[in-house]
């Protein structure tokens, strides 16, 4: 009795797809645009995240050191930095390592090269760089160094210098965060609500053939069935055509990209969440298509 059944809803749901090619088709061409505004929003998504990286991986503070202090002084106060939650890395910079960065960077500035061998001495300081896996931390950590019972080994924290610059970075971190969900939001309702209102309209055409089967017997759950299998034939199909035509969109878009964002490959990105990707697109595919099926079912056709 089941299998039979069974049987007549698969069949009768595929050729309720296959034999209305214009609804089919329709329905078929904005789930593919809805599933690349989502596949879209999850690249936004991967773009802000390495754009907030780099902006907190750019931001550092450094605490230079007296040369009177202590070997084993030096090393303490990088423990009880490194044990700090705030803090990302320490990094230790020496007076000989400092110099010759200082060296590199004015290569070619043949005053500052003269003027620093007219001292005769390195007159740089040993430093320790600090960065915080949050830029708003860095006013505790700021805090800790003027308390700690090392702070005497400390000659000077360049944190109150850089504070404008790491509050404006900081603002700007929270600004892409916002600004990337507010638009996936945004965009997510557009794309249910097309959706949505293009398999209702789809079902709706089939309304007669719906009142026919009330007159006969037909259950509810037998009525709704088909329409439900055309909707994962929909969002299944759409979520395939869209996976492969990802393939050269970023291919064709990783070059252009890295112009404005360097060191992002779009395409890279792509190959590293393959099957998240793949998930995604049909989970919110036939997840969407089913949805929008019953309900529009429910809703406009009184089943």
């Amino acid at each position: 009795m089941f299998g039979p059944t069974l049987n007549r809803i698969l069949r009768s749901g595929w050729e309720k797809f296959s034999r209305d090619t214009s609804s089919s088709s329709a329905a078929l061409l904005v789930m593919v645009i809805v599933l690349s505004i989502v596949t879209s929003l999850f690249f936004l998504q991967g773009i802000s995240s390495f754009l907030i990286e780099s902006l907190q991986e750019s931001v550092d503070v450094s605490t230079f050191l007296k040369d009177s202090a202590p070997t084993e002084e030096v090393t303490a106060l990088q423990q009880s930095l490194s044990t700090l939650p705030e803090v990302k890395e320490v990094i230790y910079v020496s007076k000989e390592d400092a110099l010759a960065q200082f060296i590199g960077r004015h290569e070619k500035d043949q005053v500052i090269l003269d003027s620093l061998d007219a001292i005769g001495a390195n007159p740089l300081l040993a430093s320790i760089s600090i960065k915080a896996w949050d830029p708003a931390s860095f006013g505790k950590i700021a805090e800790f160094l003027e308390t700690t019972p090392l702070a005497s080994i400390i000659q000077n924290v360049d944190f109150h210098e850089r504070a404008p610059v790491i509050n404006r970075l900081a603002a700007i971190a929270s600004g892409v965060r916002t600004t990337a969900l507010a638009g996936s939001i945004f965009a997510g309702l557009i794309a249910v609500l097309v959706a949505f209102n293009t398999i209702r309209l789809t079902i709706y055409s089939s309304k007669e053939e719906i009142e026919i089967m009330r007159l006969v017997g037909a259950s509810n759950m037998f009525i709704r069935s088909p329409f439900l299998l055309q909707g994962i034939i929909v969002g299944a199909l759409a979520s395939l055509l869209t996976f492969i035509l990802l393939v050269p969109f970023t291919l064709f878009l990783s070059s252009k990209l890295e112009t404005f964002v360097p060191q992002f490959s779009l395409f890279e990105y792509f190959m590293n969440n393959f099957f998240m990707i793949l998930f995604l697109q049909l989970f919110v595919g036939i997840g969407l298509g089913v949805l929008s099926s019953l309900i529009a079912i429910r809703r406009y056709l009184k089943v």
